[in-house]
């Protein structure tokens, strides 16, 4: 089958989908993904430093994933084409942002990835050679 392009559903669906996932709602309604207290998918709330350049109205529909290095944040982010950013107030901090608008830009294996090492980044060293191990007996 043919590669999908991606969805906000997906998001919380495969996030949801990883063991030891706890859903938070933030203040706003907004989704938060922990494992073991720590956020790896988070939702954001419009803030000042996502925004339209020529209207400068707060963009609703971003999403901060966690990544392991800054050299893989720097592999998303540094094609201007790719839906992938980060501003200058995740300087140093191991995410990258997109927004929901976009997602369709991503196929949902590469999504899939994403999320995944979003959570194996934030996941304890135990869980994730758990899981790891139980992915390895799968394929």
């Amino acid at each position: 089958m043919a590669d999908r392009p991606a969805t906000v559903g997906d998001v919380h669906r495969i996030a949801a989908a990883m063991p030891h996932v706890k859903r938070l709602e933030g203040p706003k309604g907004n989704s938060i993904y922990q494992v073991g207290g720590k956020s790896f998918v988070f939702f954001r709330t419009p803030q000042p430093d996502c925004a339209d350049p020529d209207s400068g109205e707060r963009w609703a529909d971003v999403i901060m994933l966690w990544v392991e290095s800054e050299s893989d944040k720097l592999a998303l982010t540094q094609d201007p084409a790719s839906p992938f950013f980060s501003t200058s107030h995740f300087d140093g901090h191991p995410s990258v942002l997109v927004r929901a608008s976009r997602l369709a830009e991503i196929g949902l294996t590469e999504l899939t990835e994403l999320v995944q090492d979003a959570w194996l980044s934030r996941a304890s060293n135990r869980r994730a050679a758990s899981w790891l191990a139980a992915q390895g007996a799968q394929g």
